[in-house]
């Protein structure tokens, strides 16, 4: 394997392969599986209420790839923000920080429910799927708060 592989071993409950077990084969092997019991938890729930929520905010009538990107990069993002003290305290008080351990945010952080449906949002608008068009954004992002 090449340096600092990427492995996503995302069967559930049991992967293909576990973490520790893949860092015997390569120690700097960064891995991701389903379990919320290991870092790197690849869960669908950090997605897809939130795509949802955009798509339906937006009136958009299907969810095309930039849609879909838009979620990713969203994603990618966040997890390179600092983590919200509350989030840290879900997890016991550990650090969450940007690394081989931490690679996408968690499950339960807060900060899904705005990032995500403002990207879809605007990726709606940009692509000309949406039928609905948010001009205040902050009002916007006060609205997905308040569904917390």
């Amino acid at each position: 394997m090449n340096p600092k592989p990427l492995i996503f071993a995302m069967a559930n409950p049991v992967p293909e392969i576990y973490p520790d077990e893949a860092r015997k084969g390569h120690a700097d092997a960064i891995v991701a599986t389903g379990r919320s019991d290991y870092p790197n938890q690849i869960n669908n729930v950090m997605c897809f209420p939130f795509l949802f929520r955009g798509t339906l905010d937006a009136g958009a009538r299907i969810i095309n790839e930039e849609m879909k990107m838009a979620v990713a990069q969203a994603l990618a993002d966040l997890a390179r923000e600092p983590v919200p003290a509350e989030v840290e305290q879900a997890y016991g008080g550990k650090k969450l920080v940007f690394g081989p351990d931490y690679i996408m945010p968690t499950p339960f952080d807060p900060r899904l429910i705005t990032k995500i449906p403002m990207a879809v949002v605007e990726a709606a608008m940009k692509t000309g799927v949406a039928t609905k068009h948010i001009s205040d954004w902050a009002a916007y992002e006060k609205e997905l708060r308040g569904r917390i």
